[in-house]
């Protein structure tokens, strides 16, 4: 099923926090996808996903990027899709 909701992360290490927004919407039957990407580390794959989201039929992104919010920044400013940051 394509991923409505896309949850990204800055690395693995944020996995605790985003492992709350899977639970909530494996519970609601939403179809989602998980990612770590870096917008420092892998600034070529992020632009890449954020650029392509709406067209794989995303409709929200929610990310988290630890203490930095570079990764929503970057992300918000390639898509015009809606999303929620949390850092």
């Amino acid at each position: 099923m394509t991923p409505l909701v896309s949850i990204i992360m800055g690395s693995t290490s944020d996995l605790p926090v985003m492992e709350k927004a899977a639970r909530q919407l494996e519970a609601l039957q939403i179809p989602f996808e998980m990612l770590a990407l870096s917008a420092h580390r892998t600034p070529d794959e992020v632009a890449t996903f954020a650029s392509e989201a709406e067209g794989r039929g995303v409709k929200v992104i929610i990310a988290a990027a630890g203490m930095a919010a570079h990764l929503c920044g970057v992300v918000a400013s390639m898509t015009p899709l809606r999303y929620w940051c949390a850092h």
